[in-house]
């Protein structure tokens, strides 16, 4: 079942002012990301003839702790918007202070399970004034994502596989499937875990799959197939390409959405799923590609201007607005 047919479905249901609105199961990692800014750029640091025995210090005077996690921003990014987006993970015996961000943003916590023996995953993330970015990366409670499992029964119309313990993604997609819920397939920086006949059970299950160019490059190069040859499979495939804008592959064309601009440029962290919280968003209201597409790279520019993931506000209305001054219609 497609996520129109699921909107149609739950439009139908309306009707009854006791039927729950529809909602988005975001499966993913919440995290605590360490950001820090190296003021120059890696490439003047790192020499490609010695890379094999690579020993090299980033000076970082810029630190900041935020908020994260791929469950978490795209449940953020999917919120603002006015949307039903229930992250679904495993977080540690830390997590108050971010179960307290929660509550004040409005993200709903129904599917989040406290570990009480680990810590909350632990993002370390150093970007450079080209955006390229370094990441380490600790799993802690995330490493048990399979704990949970997805709800047949909680009115889910679309889900999200996004970069979480390499058990739980399996797990859930097959959950998804199981449930007749069409979900997303977003490996993210979680795609070396999986081999290729891994990889292409995922592409088989899901309804959509979504990478940044890079992560296609290795998807293809793990699998053999090309954009097109995902495409068949799915939906759609979906490909950003930062300040390039996007591609979406359909079993029939490939459709190239312009990039949105950005008021500033500040922190690239986030700016994927802020795109993905705009595709969902697309998704679930039954938007043609053109329009989602713009839509989701409209919500990554946002994002761009301010630092961490989940700092950026707007409202549906002003999102709508901009959209028209950028892009010279409505949605």
């Amino acid at each position: 079942m497609s996520a129109v047919e699921s909107k149609d479905i739950n439009a139908e249901a309306g009707a009854d002012m006791n039927a729950k609105p529809q909602s988005a199961l975001i499966c993913g990692s919440m995290a605590f990301d360490t950001i820090m800014v190296f003021p120059d750029k890696f490439q003047h640091h790192i020499l490609p003839d010695k890379v094999h025995m690579l020993n090299v210090s980033f000076f970082v005077p810029e630190l900041r702790r935020e908020f994260g996690g791929c469950a978490g921003n795209i449940a953020y990014n999917l919120h603002l918007l006015g949307e039903n987006a229930l992250p679904m993970a495993t977080v540690g015996k830390d997590f108050a202070s971010y179960a307290q961000w929660m509550l004040k943003t409005g993200v709903k916590q129904d599917y989040l399970k406290v570990l009480e023996d680990d810590f909350t995953g632990q993002a370390y993330i150093t970007s450079d004034m080209d955006d390229n970015q370094i990441t380490a990366f600790h799993p802690g409670a995330m490493g048990r994502s399979e704990l949970n499992k997805v709800p047949s029964d909680a009115n889910i119309s679309i889900g999200i596989v996004s970069p979480d313990g390499k058990a739980g993604m399996i797990e859930h997609a097959k959950q998804f499937v199981e449930a007749g819920i069409p979900f997303v397939f977003d490996p993210g920086q979680g795609m070396p875990m999986f081999d290729s006949d891994e990889l292409k059970t995922f592409i088989e299950q899901a309804t959509w799959v979504t990478l940044n160019d890079y992560e296609a490059a290795m998807l293809q190069e793990k699998t053999g197939l090309s954009p097109h040859e995902i495409a068949e499979q799915v939906e759609a495939l979906i490909i950003t390409k930062g300040a390039e804008g996007s591609l979406v592959y359909t079993k029939t064309e490939r459709i190239d959405i312009p990039p949105a601009k950005a008021t500033a440029l500040v922190d690239p962290t986030g700016c994927g799923d802020a795109y993905r919280g705009g595709l969902l968003y697309g998704l679930m209201n039954g938007l043609d590609w053109e329009v989602t597409g713009r839509i989701a790279g409209l919500m990554g520019a946002i994002k761009i201007a301010h630092a961490g993931t989940q700092n950026h506000v707007v409202t549906l209305d002003e999102l709508k607005m901009q959209y028209a001054e950028q892009f010279g219609s409505s949605f």
